[in-house]
């Protein structure tokens, strides 16, 4: 399996699309897996809580909350957090 995973890595440099579209399909399928990759994202730091929130489409207090009753550790804000989470409440 981890030849395929490598593939993928590879193919979504020359057409994103095309992996973009299978994930959104895998996830659609397993909501459960696409939970677990995003908060597996957050533990080792490759997105912040708020955008693991905006991913699962759920607010980051509902996120916070969850990730505590699974005993993951929450980390605290940053400087840059703080500064995404305005850019992202101005988008929205």
């Amino acid at each position: 399996m981890l030849w395929e995973v490598e593939e993928l890595r590879k193919l979504s440099e020359i057409q994103p699309e095309v992996v973009e579209d299978g994930l959104k399909a895998l996830w659609d399928r397993k909501p459960i897996l696409h939970k677990k990759v995003v908060i597996n994202a957050y533990i080792d730091g490759k997105v912040n809580l708020g955008k693991a929130a905006e991913i699962l489409e759920m607010s980051r207090l509902e996120l916070e909350r969850e990730l505590k009753e699974k005993g993951v550790p929450v980390r605290h804000l940053t400087a840059g957090d703080v500064a995404a989470e305005v850019e992202a409440i101005t988008e929205w």
